[in-house]
């Protein structure tokens, strides 16, 4: 099948040729891409008139949690717009609790995404707060950034946590100033309370991932990363495996939780023995801290109002060392979250005189990178190590970061800008779910904020970080390939797999304030249309 492209505004992110106007596509790949003028003379098969919209490679998103995303659409939102205290968190509770009432069900009642600066009380619900709706049937909220949660009474007795329990390392049983729990379980506390929450089977995980992929391809995503791969209860391996025989698509690597994978490496062998091309093991993750909206980053210093608190250190040197050891057997990356300068640094330190192992894609990434100082930065430049962030935090927590912060840290984080002209190897992603936004997959929004660097709220922060438009496609394009070697993706150029998007208003000449209201028109991969808008393209 030869289908072709032409008046096309196409962005090919190819740096030897970075527009073009027509494209041949040929069994999935393109065969050829330039002005139209040069197409070679052939028979085609399909004709597209792309009505001189622009095209974009398709958008990969190196750090986000789509399992967990897609689970989430099934949990209580339980944040802005629809909810803004406490008591509305109450209510949709007690709403959810109401309409099961008629269908006679009492499972566990789970919620999603509060962030308690945007709450008018200005605090973190509590076990109490939550069972002045229910002491007897089990809930549990997951904060907005991932890294917290909040149970009832009901929950804490199924997970068997008492104000006696002893918080694992790197976690945090949160207790008043009595010694009762609060509810509030951070970082690798929270694993025991969500253990006891009964799970959904193969099944049903695969079809939430095949019914998520529609959704991706909506917003222009055709190649992912999974970030938080487990082998319980379920293999994720499986699970997507089972979602690809349900519909689900993209291309897809995933990274498995060091905890989980340290005593099982045969798994990691995987690689060379899957029959899917489109599903690969990346890599190792570890934690080096925790978020800045939750206060658990690990910072040099303590956080605005809180001096005593500088954070939660959730790994060790020797933990990193040992998980890069096995990384390099197995040829995969090595991928730790760091926030704060301290975890930052530490990751940094430890790897600094680490020869990498992989030629092609970092051996090393740091994922969010939200405030390094100039020196970390270029240490870890000169160790090769790449860095994954995320702008769309400060477009959606600039409450949270101004609360713990403080003005002047805040305009320090996600330098985008600075590491790029420090020569960082670096690409753009979402992290979504964990920010406090109800959209958190869309790239627009990343996009928009790399731009403009304007909160929702519309404040601006430290706006000399700002890069410009091309420059954030790249870093959603053609870097995040680069980071996370998915093989022929990320640009259009001869060879390349045929994945773009057509947009119905032009990124490249929009108003900057307005690139998250972009709408994907279709999204093509392999050269399949696997989403389309609305009838605006002619055959």
């Amino acid at each position: 099948m030869k289908t072709f492209y032409k008046n096309g505004a196409f962005y090919t992110a190819n740096p030897d040729q970075y527009f073009a106007e027509a494209m041949l596509v040929e069994d999935g790949k393109i065969s050829w891409i330039g002005d139209e003028d040069d197409a070679r003379q052939a028979e085609f098969d399909v004709i597209i008139d792309l009505q001189g919209k622009r095209v974009l490679p398709g958008i990969i998103d190196a750090h986000m949690h789509p399992l967990l995303l897609a689970e989430v659409g099934q949990k209580i939102y339980c944040g802005v717009p629809q909810v803004h205290s406490i008591k509305d968190i109450q209510h949709a509770i007690q709403m959810e609790l109401s309409a099961r009432a008629n269908e006679g069900e009492e499972k566990w009642v789970l919620g999603w995404g509060y962030d308690e600066s945007k709450l008018v009380e200005g605090r973190s619900p509590s076990k109490e707060d939550l069972d002045e709706v229910t002491s007897s049937i089990p809930i549990v909220l997951t904060r907005a950034c991932g890294h917290i949660v909040v149970a009832n009474s009901a929950a804490l007795k199924l997970a068997d946590i008492t104000s006696s329990t002893k918080a694992p390392y790197g976690g945090e049983i949160e207790v008043d100033e009595t010694g009762e729990l609060t509810g509030v379980l951070k970082e690798k506390a929270r694993e025991q309370v969500y253990q006891a929450i009964p799970e959904q089977t193969l099944e049903e995980k695969g079809q939430l991932l095949a019914t998520l992929s529609k959704k991706l391809f909506s917003q222009g995503i055709t190649a992912i990363t999974e970030l938080m791969a487990t082998l319980h209860p379920y293999d994720f391996y499986e699970i997507y495996e089972k979602a690809y025989e349900q519909g689900y698509k993209q291309h897809t690597v995933m990274y498995y939780l060091w905890d989980d994978i340290q005593h099982k490496q045969n798994l990691l062998k995987r690689n060379q023995s899957g029959t899917n091309e489109d599903l690969q093991i990346g890599g190792i993750k570890l934690f080096a801290d925790g978020s800045i909206s939750g206060k658990t980053a690990w910072f040099s210093e303590g956080y605005v109002n809180d001096a005593g608190n500088t954070g939660i250190s959730v790994t060790s040197p020797k933990e990193l060392l040992e998980a890069a050891a096995v990384a390099k057997e197995h040829q995969l990356q090595v991928v730790v979250h760091g926030m704060g300068d301290q975890a930052i640094r530490q990751v940094v330190d430890t790897f600094a005189e680490v020869d990498g192992w992989l030629s092609n894609i970092p051996s090393v990434r740091i994922e969010h990178a939200a405030l390094i100082d100039q020196e970390t930065l270029v240490k870890g430049i000169n160790a090769g190590i790449g860095f994954v962030t995320q702008p769309i935090f400060l477009f959606a927590e600039i409450d949270s970061y101004l609360n713990n912060l403080g003005a002047s840290k805040t305009n320090q984080t996600y330098r985008i800008k600075t590491m790029l002209d420090s020569g960082a190897n670096i690409c753009l992603s979402s992290d979504a779910p964990a920010t406090s936004w109800e959209d958190t997959s869309n790239p627009f929004i990343g996009i928009k904020s790399a731009v403009t660097r304007t909160a929702y709220s519309g404040e601006m922060y430290n706006p000399s970080e700002a890069i410009p438009v091309q420059k954030a496609i790249d870093l959603y394009t053609r870097h995040a390939q680069e980071m996370t070697g998915i093989p022929l993706v990320g640009q259009l150029k001869t060879g390349y797999w045929a994945d773009f998007i057509v947009l119905e208003d032009d990124i490249l000449t929009a108003n900057s304030m307005d690139i998250d209201k972009i709408s994907v028109l279709a999204t093509y991969f392999k050269g399949d249309c696997v989403f389309e808008m609305e009838k605006k393209i002619e055959v």
